[in-house]
């Protein structure tokens, strides 16, 4: 008796944690930030760049630079102003080849497409791969920490294509 309630003292532990795996309500909640982040490029409006970053925000541009929340966010307000000024246009789409999550934490990788005047004889695209940490705070993911990199200009369009699109939810809950 004593051991059969030993065995399901461990089962109901072990079927605890799982409430904590990947979840497809999660990576919507999650992709909710994300559409800010689409808009803040779209509409060059920094405060929606403020509200998606934790104030402890880590931003590390690759082997570049690290930057905190305040001057990150403050870059944004100057260089959309500054697009604005000049009539410049930014879409980015984000594509992902790992997306972990539990109910707090979120890891995010994958390639940024930034295209910059679209549409027009100016149009340039820019590709990269990120690393982004989120955490939920007051039930909205917040980005903690974002890393970036072209690693040395060898990402592309390639890349960029062979990640999942962020809609491509099946793809992140097959574990």
């Amino acid at each position: 008796m004593y051991k059969k309630l030993i065995f399901i003292l461990i089962l109901l532990f072990f079927s605890n944690t799982s409430i904590e795996a990947q979840s497809l309500e999660n990576l919507k909640a999650i992709n909710e930030t994300w559409q800010k982040f689409y808009k803040a490029f779209e509409t060059l409006d920094y405060t929606l760049m403020a509200d998606i970053h934790a104030k402890d925000l880590v931003r590390i541009s690759g082997g570049q630079r690290i930057l905190d929340y305040d001057t990150y966010i403050n870059n944004y307000k100057i260089g959309f102003q500054r697009d604005k000024e000049s009539h410049q246009t930014s879409e980015i789409s984000l594509r992902f080849f790992e997306r972990l999550n539990t109910n707090t934490t979120a890891s995010e990788r994958g390639i940024y497409k930034l295209t910059r005047n679209k549409g027009t004889e100016n149009e340039e695209s820019y590709y990269g791969q990120f690393h982004v940490i989120m955490k939920k705070r007051d039930d909205h993911w917040k980005i903690t920490l974002d890393y970036d990199s072209s690693e040395n200009g060898t990402i592309g369009e390639a890349d960029y294509n062979k990640a999942f699109a962020i809609d491509d939810f099946d793809e992140f809950l097959k574990n």
